[in-house]
């Protein structure tokens, strides 16, 4: 990793200040020593998604995440803790483990070196033979884990406040969709790669400004008007919170999904840096998502959903099908996004007041996260 001052003296410069509505300048979706300082100051010392809390519920249990590039391990101790590790061995650097499952230990599979559920050095093959060899020495890397409801989240940072204090007021905003996290159960997870920079994805998921034109089965089921369509912006994290329309709760076989069910307004909520809450109208549903940057270009949309259990599968297609539609197409517009900011044409955008103010506040908090 370069020194802070190689960087500094590397990032691009904003010639127009974010203040007066413009955008963060074009090179920085694609400039290395922007993305490896991302790397520094937001990734690693950030409460980000990891994956659902279920994976680990028993004694021995374990699952793999990342946070940002560092791969995550989080495990359920015998005594019933649950602790979570840079999943890294301390030997050469191998990943130790993979997936999910139940183990008493963790083995590095390439040259097994193997882990307490604590994180301690177990066992060293032939490190006897090492003069003043210390296993205390070459424990696993601690990263901070906390649970809200069914949700994991990790914190590469072992002395990170508390998770309560970046959630802040979101479980309650939550709570009043009408959903019940203790009652939803874990449907699937997908993995979604797109070619753009994950800045650029985040902004396309922050405004619905772009609803009207470019998601016509969105905003028939989705009031996107600005008026109907409210935004507001926390110390930590971002809403977006849509009504209904009465036409779309009206089966006519136009829509493709009919909203009819407890949750009665759509909830898009951003969580500072990467991970992202949503909840659509019509039956007990809500699905977290972490964007993972894969080099300058490239973005990995993690996707994991839960619906009640009392939501009939032949819903749940349909569900599912509509967020897909808009996956696609909002894919489409990033990738032409991040085609037009490398050409470097139009060094720096222009933001649309109230409409675009959630990207405001993102790019400020990126703006102050890197500067």
């Amino acid at each position: 990793m370069a020194p802070i001052e190689t960087l500094q003296t590397a990032l691009p410069p904003l010639e127009h200040p974010l203040e007066d509505g413009w955008t963060l300048p074009a090179s920085w979706y694609s400039d290395a020593a922007v993305a490896e300082r991302e790397r520094e100051r937001i990734f690693e010392r950030t409460w980000q998604y990891g994956g659902p809390a279920e994976l680990v519920a028993e004694p021995g249990s374990f699952t793999t995440t990342h946070a940002g590039h560092i791969p995550v391990v989080v495990v359920r101790d015998d005594e019933g803790a649950l602790r979570a590790f840079v999943n890294v061995c301390r030997h050469r650097g191998h990943l130790v483990a993979s997936g999910s499952g139940c183990r008493a230990t963790l083995q590095c599979p390439y040259h097994a070196w193997t882990y307490a559920l604590d994180g301690s050095l177990r066992r060293a093959p032939r490190s006897e033979r090492v003069p003043g060899f210390d296993p205390d020495a070459f424990s696993l890397l601690p990263v901070s884990v906390d649970t809200w409801g069914p949700f994991l989240f990790v914190n590469p940072d072992p002395e990170a406040t508390p998770l309560a204090e970046t959630l802040g007021e979101l479980p309650e905003i939550v709570a009043r969709s009408g959903l019940k996290l203790e009652t939803l159960r874990f449907h699937s997870h997908h993995d979604w790669p797109i070619e753009a920079n994950w800045k650029v994805a985040l902004e396309n998921y922050l405004e619905c400004y772009h609803c009207p034109t470019a998601h016509p089965g969105f905003s028939k089921v989705i009031d996107v008007d600005p008026d109907s369509y409210a935004l507001s912006v926390s110390p930590t994290f971002s809403s977006q919170i849509g009504p209904v329309r009465e036409s779309a709760l009206r089966p006519n076989g136009k829509s493709g999904f009919v909203p009819v069910g407890e949750v009665v307004h759509s909830q898009y909520h951003f969580l500072w840096p990467n991970t992202t809450v949503n909840i659509a109208p019509g039956p007990a549903n809500i699905s977290l998502e972490r964007w993972v940057p894969d080099g300058t270009g490239r973005t990995v949309e993690v996707t994991d959903y839960w619906f009640g259990a009392d939501v009939p599968p032949e819903i749940v297609e349909e569900l599912l099908e509509w967020d897909d539609q808009v996956g696609r197409e909002d894919t489409d517009l990033v990738m032409s996004v991040q085609a037009g900011l490398n050409s470097r044409t139009v060094l720096q955008g222009r933001l649309m007041g109230d409409s675009e103010r959630l990207i405001a506040d993102f790019q400020r908090r990126v703006y102050d996260a890197l500067v």
